[in-house]
């Protein structure tokens, strides 16, 4: 069996418990994917929170102050996931820091019980940022031991093993909270804002609790590598894959046109529920069923699109994608109904998990003769979309602050698609088919 040697002794290889272990973590950490930034939460902000929030002397809408917590989280991870991902890299402190992200989230998404009426306008706003970040930044630190438990020809059974398991029970707690709101009485309370708050605490206690198996049989951190050099490596290395990008035209253009349809993707993504709730009346209960709706047709539409690039290439892919997002965009500008909702929402699953999967996929292609600087390059295409998602999410709330209509708010997203199609229909693609 191969072994992986560390500065602090040897790990197996391909060994099933870690592995477990390792997907048990994205079981545990799917809980706030799923409830907090998609499900639950958005739509939950927007109805306790004042139509108008006072900020400095300043009136804001909250559908749009929700939309810049989500920029300045990101903005935030902007600067620091390169230090991150060096430290990452080096496992001198991977464990120790995936603990202390781990602890920052799940103990956020707990605070957000407390976030009861309008007065807790701030608890809530504060709460979401720490949940978004730790959530984000505890990603790098789970993502860098893959390489360090598995033998490369097991990166993608493995990968996707975590997938399947972050799915099912972020979905099994998410169906949970769901019988909760729907049958309060069936657990002796009356309809009100306690149900989805208890299901705030339970995503807190679900992303801790699981995340403990995974820290008692994840490898130990490597002792002995100050904490200053994979740092400095990080940055250095950043910018090293940054200045051979640069003399890569087809690259750059790749990375610009990622730019911009990935930042109106989790535009949508972030902000769909809470635009159904505020514009089209929405009730969070058929908000959770869409989600889960959402979510098995977003698995459906990876293989579908994984298909597609597979056989007319994956420029070809990646270009149907981005038009039929322009198109959700375009045509949520005018949805007035529940049921034009559903469709829309069932558009937005087939292409959500297949966008980032193919276009992950295709720069890999593009940069995969440079093997040895990987973690560079998908560094900074890290960087590329954390930069992304603050554009997107600003634009969508400064359009809302202007207009006060969220509807103008997704019309200007499908700008970032449309821009994005543009610049990626000059694009060569390593391996895609003209």
């Amino acid at each position: 069996m191969p072994i992986f040697r560390g500065m602090n002794g040897a790990t197996t290889l391909n060994n099933k418990e870690t592995i477990r272990a390792w997907a048990i973590f994205d079981w545990a950490n799917s809980a706030y994917a799923l409830v907090i930034s998609t499900a639950i939460f958005p739509p939950f902000f927007a109805a306790m929170t004042a139509d108008q929030v006072d900020i400095w002397g300043m009136s804001i809408s909250n559908t749009a102050l929700f939309s810049f917590s989500i920029s300045l989280s990101y903005l935030f991870l902007v600067f620091i996931n390169p230090i991150l991902a060096g430290i990452a890299d080096s496992g001198g402190r991977r464990k120790f820091f995936l603990n202390i992200f781990t602890t920052m989230g799940a103990l956020a998404c707990m605070s957000l019980f407390f976030f009861d009426n309008e007065g807790y306008v701030w608890w809530g706003t504060i709460g979401f940022i720490l949940a978004t970040i730790g959530y984000t930044a505890g990603t790098v630190f789970y993502n860098a031991y893959l390489p360090e438990i598995v033998s490369e020809d097991q990166y993608d059974k493995v990968s996707a093993k975590g997938f399947a398991y972050g799915y099912v029970g972020s979905v099994i707690l998410l169906i949970a909270i769901l019988i909760l709101i729907q049958f309060p009485e069936k657990f002796g309370m009356e309809a009100s804002s306690l149900q989805a708050r208890i299901g705030f605490l339970l995503v807190g206690i679900w992303w801790i609790g699981f995340a403990q198996y995974s820290f008692k049989r994840l490898p130990d951190d490597k002792v002995g590598i100050p904490i200053d050099e994979p740092i400095k490596k990080g940055l250095q290395e950043l910018k090293k894959a940054w200045v051979k990008i640069k003399k890569s035209k087809h690259v750059s253009r790749f990375l610009a046109s990622f730019f911009f349809y990935i930042a109106g993707l989790n535009t949508v993504v972030y902000l769909a529920t809470i635009f159904a709730k505020e514009e089209l009346g929405i009730t969070q209960s058929k908000l959770i069923i869409t989600v889960l709706l959402i979510q098995v047709l977003g698995i459906a539409g990876a293989y579908l699109f994984a298909y597609i690039s597979r056989v007319r290439g994956t420029k070809t892919s990646i270009g149907i994608m981005i038009f039929i997002w322009m198109v959700i965009c375009v045509v949520g500008f005018f949805v007035a109904g529940e049921y034009a909702f559903y469709a829309l929402s069932s558009a937005v699953g087939l292409v959500m998990g297949g966008t980032q999967a193919v276009s992950r996929s295709a720069y890999a292609k593009m940069v995969d003769d440079n093997s040895e600087e990987l973690n560079s390059f998908f560094s900074l295409y890290e960087v590329v979309r954390n930069i992304a998602v603050v554009a997107g999410t600003m634009v969508f709330g400064l359009v809302d602050q202007i207009t006060s209509n969220m509807r103008y708010s997704i019309l200007s997203v499908a700008v970032f698609f449309m821009i994005g199609l543009l610049i990626l229909s000059v694009t060569n693609i390593k391996g895609a088919k003209a």
